[in-house]
């Protein structure tokens, strides 16, 4: 429907709950081609970090109801920024060119 409405911009919250690996990648994918192919503005609300490090231009990070981070993908997924913000030790790796972070 919101690809038909044709319209600039495209809000959407949680995306992928609810959705299994397959399909979460798949709507991920299909945002991505939105923004790629059609030129729209897509604003996502997403809780798994790595969907947000491998199909974004940017995340912005919150905490308590705060903005506690904003800036390209490289700038928030350091090791030191999310173990500040999710206060959990994290690892980062690069896969295909992108952070993918592991954390315990």
């Amino acid at each position: 429907m919101v690809i038909a409405q044709d319209t600039e911009y495209v809000l959407l919250d949680e995306p992928t709950n609810n959705l299994d690996i397959y399909h979460a990648t798949n709507m991920m994918k299909t945002v991505r081609r939105l923004c790629d192919e059609l030129g729209k503005t897509v604003i996502l609300v997403l809780h798994e970090i790595n969907y947000a490090a491998f199909y974004s231009d940017y995340i912005c990070a919150f905490k308590d109801g705060k903005i506690a981070k904003f800036g390209t993908v490289e700038e928030i997924m350091t090791k030191e920024n999310l173990s500040e913000i999710y206060q959990v030790d994290f690892e980062i790796l690069n896969i295909a060119g992108k952070p993918l972070s592991i954390y315990y």
